[in-house]
């Protein structure tokens, strides 16, 4: 994983929680981890990491990911096993 990456994890896992990484940051992170990404409809997404799933919505017409997002992005990460 690069110096990037890393740092969008450890965004992820700070408290209190920060609404305003880039969800193409989070999706970056996830595609570097080794996560399977299916598209559905809209801005539907679903990712599996180390038999985990997650079902997120593509914020729009912002580029941010807002608090829950992160959220669950991170409960995502812990579940499949992956800390900072």
């Amino acid at each position: 994983m690069n110096s990037r990456r890393r740092k969008t994890l450890e965004a992820i896992f700070a408290d209190p929680v920060n609404g305003n990484i880039e969800w193409r940051k989070i999706e970056a992170l996830f595609l570097a981890l080794g996560a399977d990404k299916n598209e559905g409809q809209g801005s539907a997404v679903t990712f599996i990491l180390n038999g985990k799933r997650a079902d997120f919505h593509r914020p729009h017409p912002n580029k941010e990911s807002l608090k829950y997002r992160v959220k669950a992005a991170r409960e995502f990460l812990e579940s499949a096993g992956i800390t900072p």
